[in-house]
């Protein structure tokens, strides 16, 4: 499945340009928007006392935690572990969304189906897993992976960033820590990985110097 873009004589967001400054602006505002409501869902759990992690986290082999395959990526084990996930879903939620609206919720549903499932059928039936990390993995994973098979100097360019700045965090793929579900990174990063494969560009319309346009 590939999505194609425009001739790009007519890309409004080409590299460089200030249309292109404003998509990659309005990708990090959307973003920024996205944890706030991140943040008022935990507050509404401690405050109320709902007990939102069980009711909604992923239980593995458990038909009453299935659900939580949707639920999870939205819910965290208090502020401490929110804080940790909001720094790099901005910052690689911004990079996948600038690629495209459409790219951006197509991949983002693939990613939390491979996480959540992956955790689902792998994980300890004892645990309740929740937290956005399986999709950072999974913007991760894609970002990289988006840089091989589109091989543009944009992708490239943010392969670079990214790895600079997120790569070390490749070893949560391993399972180093019982407290941390290393199920959902791993399977978060084949997610992307897949992603970036579905939802390519074709190579022949894409333009070196550019990123897509945000719509």
């Amino acid at each position: 499945m590939t999505y194609d873009g425009g001739p790009s004589g007519n890309d409004p967001n080409r590299f460089g340009t200030e249309a292109f400054y404003a998509s990659l602006g309005r990708a990090f505002v959307a973003m920024c928007a996205v944890v706030p409501v991140l943040f008022l869902i935990e507050a509404l759990d401690v405050w109320l006392d709902a007990g939102f992690d069980p009711a909604a986290g992923i239980i593995p082999k458990r038909i009453d935690g299935l659900d939580g395959v949707f639920f999870s990526p939205f819910l965290h084990h208090g502020f401490d572990h929110l804080y940790s996930n909001s720094i790099p879903l901005i910052l690689l939620g911004t990079f996948v969304l600038a690629a495209g609206v459409r790219r951006f919720l197509w991949s983002t549903l693939v990613i939390i189906l491979v996480s959540g499932l992956g955790v689902w059928f792998t994980g300890s039936s004892n645990s309740v897993v929740v937290g956005a990390s399986g999709v950072i993995f999974g913007y991760l994973g894609l970002l990289l992976t988006r840089g091989i098979v589109e091989r543009t100097w944009w992708n490239f360019a943010v392969v670079l960033l990214v790895g600079l700045l997120y790569g070390w965090q490749l070893v949560g793929i391993l399972p180093t820590d019982e407290r941390i579900s290393w199920q959902g990174h791993l399977f978060g990063l084949v997610g992307g990985v897949l992603a970036a494969v579905l939802f390519r560009r074709r190579r022949a319309e894409v333009d070196p110097a550019s990123p897509l346009p945000l719509s």
